[in-house]
C-alpha cells in the first residue's frame, strides 16, 4: 500500500470567540497502514467531514460555537462511503466522518479502521429500534444517525377538496383517488425516477411491514455484515416486494418517459394542480405550505393494513479508530460528536421542524403541517432504508426497467438479486497517480496546499486569469494514491459545482471578493480559516477582525491591483449559495455549460496533470 504524505494542520480560529493562536507545525507523513493516522506526540485539530456543502451554514458554525476551547477543521467529504474507504485504505481517515448514504454493508472492508461507539452516552440514547440497523453482528456500533428525514406521499390537499375526493388512509382508497384524479384530467400520482433515491425509497417503501418482518430484519442483517462480498436476495421476501412494486407502477400508471424526467417538471406539474401525488419529504411539505399551498404528507400504506414511515437520517457519523491512540485528542472528538448529535445541533440542521430524533434525549417539535404523521411516530412505525451503493444504483437500473416494460416482478428478482452477487471488487482503470501528497489543512502564510492545485489546475483549463473558490469546493487532502475516474469525480465537492465567469475591472474583482470573503446576507459567511475562498491568479489579504473576516489587499504578481484592471474571472460555486452572491452583485456572470466535476474529469482523463500550489492568502 501506498505511503501518502500531507501537511499537518495550523490551528483554526473561531469567529467572535477569543483567539486561541496558530500552532507552527512541521509536516508529517501519514504512513498508509490500512488506517492511517498522524505521527504521535504532536497537537492536531480534529478534522470533520461534511457530507454536503450546506451543512456549512448554520450546522457548522453552531458546532464551533460550542467548542471555542477545540480546532476543529471543518472540510468538505463525500455522500459515499467508497470516498472514505479510499481515504482509510490511503491512510488519510479524517477523525470525523459524515455520510448521508450509509450501508453497514458498504463500510464492511474498513469498519476496524472506526472507532467502537457502542459505550458512548451518544449511542446509549438512541432507540433500540433504530440502533439495531447500526449494530455489526460482533456487536460493535461504529455509525451514529442523526435527525431522520421522513419521506412518503406529499398530497395537494387543497386539490383534494376541491374535486371532493378524500385523502386516502390505505392502500385500496390510494388507487381510488389515482383513478378520480386520473378521471378528471389530473394525474393521480408521480415520480421522478430518473433519481436512483426514488427508485430504491418506492421500492422498500410499498413494502415496509414484508421488510420490517423478522424475516426480512434477518435477511438485512445478513445483507449488511456479509462473510462475503456475494450476499444477493432472499427467496421469501424480496419475490414479494417486487410483485407489490409491479402493482403499485401499474396502479399508478407510470410512464416511461417518468425515467428521463427530473425533479423540477414534476414540482412543477405538482404546483400547478396537475398532479395530485408526488414522492417527496416532510422538509418539501413545510416548503411548500410557506409558499401558500396546503399540502399534507401521507405515510405508505402497507399490506397490513397500517400505515408506515421511511426515514432516513440527515447524516450518519463515525470516529476514525486513530483518535484512541491519542487520549486528549480522542476526548476532544467526543466532544465535538456530542455538540454534533446535541439537541441544539440538530435544531440548527433541522431548520424548518421536518424531522424526528432518533435520541431518547432530543425533542424535535414536529411542524404543524406534519402533525398528522404522530400516529406513525407513536406506533413506531418507522423504517430506516437500506441504503448501500449496490441498492442506490441496482434499484435504479431494475425500477426504470420495469416502467419501460423489460421486467415483469420475476424477472425484476432475478436482475436485482443477479446484480448483487455480481463480485464488486472489478479492476478499474487508473487516471491519476500523483507524486506528492497535498494537505487541505490551512495556514495564515499560505492558505491550503490542496486548493491552491485544484484552483491552480481549474484555473488553467478554463483559460481565465482569475479564478476564485469556496472552502467547500473541494474534498480535502490530495493523496500520492492511484485515482480512478470515480475517485477523480470525487476531488469535486458532491453537490453541483457550477462555472461562473464574468469580465471585471479591479475595483469589481475586489467587490466579488469581498463577498467571498466576508459573506453576504442569505449566503455564506466564513467563519474560520479555513472557510475561507481560495484564489488563483491572484492573492489576498485578509484581517481577522472582532466582527469578522476583512479583505484587506488583492495582488497581481506580488503588485496591488488599480481598480481601472480588467480581469476574465471564474467562479465556482452551487445555485444554492451563489443566489444571494448574484443579488449582491450586478456583474453578468454567465454559467457554464456543463458541471466543474465533468470538465475535471475529462481534463484528468485527456491526459491533464496538476498545477503546482501557491500561497494565495496571508491571514493577519
Amino acid at each position: 500500500m501506498k505511503q501518502s504524505t500531507i501537511g499537518m494542520v495550523p490551528g483554526t480560529i473561531r469567529k467572535g470567540m477569543r483567539k486561541i493562536g496558530f500552532a507552527l507545525i512541521l509536516a508529517v507523513t501519514l504512513v498508509g497502514a490500512g488506517c492511517g493516522g498522524f505521527a504521535s506526540g504532536q497537537t492536531e485539530p480534529i478534522t470533520v467531514y461534511l457530507w454536503s456543502s450546506e451543512l456549512y451554514n448554520g450546522y457548522a458554525q453552531y458546532i464551533q460555537s460550542q467548542l471555542p476551547d477545540v480546532d476543529i477543521q471543518f472540510v468538505m467529504g463525500n455522500n459515499d462511503l467508497d470516498f472514505y474507504g479510499f481515504l482509510a485504505e490511503n491512510g488519510a481517515l479524517p477523525d470525523i466522518i459524515t455520510s448521508r448514504r450509509f450501508s453497514l454493508n458498504d463500510a464492511a472492508r474498513w469498519k476496524d479502521c472506526l472507532m467502537d461507539l457502542s459505550i458512548t452516552e451518544e449511542a446509549g440514547a438512541i432507540y433500540e429500534t433504530y440502533l439495531s440497523s447500526f449494530t455489526d453482528s460482533d456487536g460493535k456500533i461504529s455509525w451514529l444517525p442523526v435527525c431522520g428525514m421522513v419521506d412518503g406521499i406529499v398530497a395537494n390537499r387543497a386539490l383534494f377538496a376541491q374535486h371532493g375526493i378524500e385523502l386516502p388512509t390505505d392502500y385500496e382508497s390510494f388507487v381510488a383517488a389515482c383513478q378520480a384524479f386520473e378521471a378528471a384530467g389530473i394525474r393521480g400520482y408521480a415520480a421522478d425516477y430518473v433519481y436512483d433515491y426514488t427508485c430504491l425509497e418506492l421500492l422498500q417503501g410499498w413494502s415496509i411491514p414484508e421488510l420490517n418482518s423478522l424475516e426480512g430484519q434477518s435477511w438485512r442483517l445478513s445483507y449488511e455484515d456479509p462473510q462475503d462480498e456475494m450476499t444477493g436476495l432472499d427467496q421469501q421476501i424480496w419475490p414479494e416486494v417486487f410483485r407489490r412494486m409491479e402493482q403499485f407502477l401499474r396502479d399508478t400508471k407510470a410512464r416511461p418517459e417518468d425515467t428521463q424526467t427530473d425533479y423540477g417538471p414534476f414540482q412543477e406539474l405538482f404546483m400547478t394542480g396537475q398532479t395530485a401525488m408526488i414522492r417527496n419529504t416532510g422538509a418539501s411539505v413545510v416548503n411548500y405550505n410557506s409558499a401558500g399551498m396546503d399540502t399534507v404528507l401521507l405515510p405508505y400504506f402497507g399490506t397490513d393494513g397500517e400505515s408506515w414511515l421511511m426515514t432516513y437520517p440527515s447524516f450518519h457519523v463515525a470516529l476514525s479508530g486513530e483518535l484512541q491512540q491519542d487520549k486528549q485528542r480522542q476526548a476532544q472528538a467526543l466532544r465535538v460528536l456530542k455538540v454534533m448529535l446535541s439537541e441544539g445541533g440538530q435544531n440548527a440542521l433541522a431548520t424548518g421542524d421536518d424531522v424526528i430524533s432518533y435520541s431518547q434525549t432530543v425533542n424535535l417539535m414536529l411542524d404543524p403541517a406534519l402533525e398528522n404523521l404522530g400516529p406513525c411516530i407513536q406506533q413506531n412505525h418507522l423504517y430506516i432504508r437500506l441504503a448501500s451503493n449496490s441498492f442506490f444504483s441496482v434499484s435504479k437500473d431494475v425500477v426504470t426497467k420495469m416502467i419501460q416494460g423489460e421486467y415483469d416482478a420475476q424477472q425484476a428478482y432475478e436482475a436485482f438479486d443477479s446484480q448483487l452477487r455480481q463480485n464488486r471488487a472489478t479492476k478499474t482503470e487508473i487516471l491519476l497517480s500523483p507524486e506528492q501528497g497535498y494537505s487541505s489543512a490551512f495556514r495564515p502564510a499560505g492558505g491550503s496546499q490542496a486548493a491552491s492545485v485544484m484552483a491552480n489546475t481549474l484555473r488553467r483549463i478554463c483559460g481565465t486569469e482569475v479564478l476564485i473558490a469556496p472552502a467547500y469546493s473541494f474534498t480535502g487532502d490530495i493523496l500520492m494514491a492511484d485515482y480512478t475516474e470515480r475517485r477523480v469525480g470525487d476531488m469535486i465537492m458532491p453537490n453541483p459545482l457550477e462555472f461562473y465567469q464574468c469580465e471585471m475591472t479591479g475595483a469589481e474583482l475586489k467587490a466579488c471578493l469581498r463577498c467571498c470573503v466576508e459573506g453576504v446576507e442569505g449566503g455564506f459567511t466564513p467563519f474560520n480559516p479555513g472557510s475561507l475562498p481560495a484564489v488563483s491568479g491572484i492573492s489576498i489579504e485578509v484581517k481577522d477582525g472582532d466582527a469578522g473576516y476583512i479583505l484587506t489587499n488583492v495582488r497581481r504578481d506580488g503588485e496591488e491591483i488599480s481598480d481601472r484592471d480588467s480581469f476574465r474571472v471564474t467562479l465556482l460555486n452551487t445555485a444554492y449559495f451563489m443566489k444571494p452572491l448574484l443579488e449582491q452583485l450586478t456583474m453578468p456572470f454567465e454559467q457554464g455549460e456543463r458541471r466543474v466535476e465533468l470538465i475535471w474529469t475529462d481534463y484528468i482523463k485527456n491526459g491533464g496533470s496538476l498545477a503546482a500550489p501557491g500561497e494565495y492568502i496571508r491571514l493577519k
